[in-house]
């Protein structure tokens, strides 16, 4: 490996660079024809963003694509973006906003290394495997310069690997906690092998949950590849409004996201949708990775009972144990996932931030933040749907 010095440049658009030199660096594990890792940081899924205008100018997501290169090589890249707003990131800001700014500080524009509206763990410094430590810290650097040079009030990389957080922290980073639920496959052959594993009262709620969805007078399929069509895309694209306009105000994505997606994605995703008198009424949206199936948008144009936990929950189940995937990553927030088998754990952030008093206050809020954060996974862990262990008394 060189010991040449690493230059950062910084790009405006994702094909300035090209898929095969992007992916070197953030999926390189795919070059064999299989998955990625995570399917979010490929080229395909960036670009898709990029090229349906879902980011760019008015979207308050610029791209500022960090580029590492040695002795001319390429090494790393990292998707930065600069955030005018903190919306569509899911590791919170707002109130360190509200602070700065009350105290008279501009707390945007700041820079964000970041998947946008993807709550989906991954690497967020993608450097290629024998430059990895390398292309890490000079990812760092880079992006930390160029907060301090454009006098931004901050820098934030989230959703990002445990050890990316660890390797920030050492280079001073501040290193967040959050927390999400995630459904893991404990070599499950079947669905029923899963309830086996649940308590009995559990296993039942979730049996009669099944039993109401898929009694709701249609039917319920899953889709994938060439199975996909373009009425099925529009209809889940009025799921989608319906659901981004409850909850964000507006849809972050455009219409034209999910064509890029049919173009180059298709085996990439299941779409699940339950349709009724040939009328799709409700689906969800799936990305598959090497090891994980992410579970990512739902919406509906009809309420049924349970038929939100059948299509977002159970269905993935079901596919994480056909493809035999390790786990379900079912996205943000969500405490009632846990009674459907959904347990929590961490998620991991990093940032950084100019001002040096600014700095020292957040760092104590995410110490106790972290305490609060690690005493709750413990308790809802707890509490979970699985079997408790007993030790029998021997007679």
């Amino acid at each position: 490996m060189s010991d040449a010095a690493v230059e950062i440049e910084v790009i405006q658009s994702i094909t300035q660079m090209g898929a095969a030199d992007w992916d070197a660096c953030a999926c390189p594990e795919a070059a064999d024809g299989g998955a990625p890792d995570d399917p979010f940081t490929t080229y395909r899924f960036l670009s898709a963003l990029e090229e349906s205008d879902s980011v760019g100018s008015g979207t308050g997501w610029q791209p500022q694509y960090l580029v590492a290169r040695a002795d001319g090589e390429l090494i790393a890249v990292a998707p930065l973006y600069v955030k005018s707003h903190s919306q569509g990131e899911y590791i919170f800001d707002h109130n360190w906003a509200h602070a700065y700014e009350n105290a008279g500080g501009r707390y945007y524009p700041k820079l964000q290394v970041a998947v946008p509206f993807t709550p989906a763990t991954g690497r967020r410094l993608l450097a290629k495997p024998e430059y990895r430590e390398k292309g890490q810290a000079a990812l760092i650097q880079g992006a930390v310069q160029l907060a301090a040079n454009n006098e931004v009030s901050s820098l934030h990389v989230t959703f990002c690997t445990e050890e990316e957080a660890d390797a920030g922290a050492q280079m001073g980073l501040m290193s967040r906690v959050s927390q999400q639920f995630h459904w893991v496959n404990n070599d499950y052959a079947t669905f029923d092998d899963f309830l086996a594993s649940l308590s009995s009262r559990k296993r039942k709620n979730i049996r009669k949950e099944r039993q109401q969805a898929n009694n709701f007078g249609g039917t319920i399929r899953a889709l994938t590849g060439d199975e996909i069509q373009p009425e099925h895309w529009d209809a889940f694209w009025q799921f989608y409004q319906d659901t981004g306009a409850r909850k964000w105000g507006t849809p972050y994505l455009r219409r034209e996201f999910f064509d890029h997606v049919q173009e180059s994605m298709r085996d990439d995703v299941i779409l699940v949708l339950a349709e009724r008198d040939g009328i799709a009424v409700a689906g969800a949206l799936n990305f598959i990775g090497r090891s994980a199936l992410y579970g990512r948008y739902w919406g509906c144009t009809e309420h049924h009972p349970s038929l939100h936990f059948e299509i977002c929950y159970y269905r993935a189940i079901d596919a994480a144990i056909e493809r035999g995937l390790d786990r379900v990553e079912a996205g943000a927030q969500g405490e009632h996932k846990l009674a459907r088998g959904y347990l929590p754990v961490t998620t991991h952030s990093l940032h950084w931030v100019g001002d040096a008093g600014f700095s020292d206050a957040i760092e104590r809020f995410i110490v106790a933040e972290r305490e609060a954060i690690e005493q709750d996974i413990e308790i809802l862990t707890d509490y979970g749907p699985f079997k408790k262990i007993e030790v029998e008394e021997q007679q």
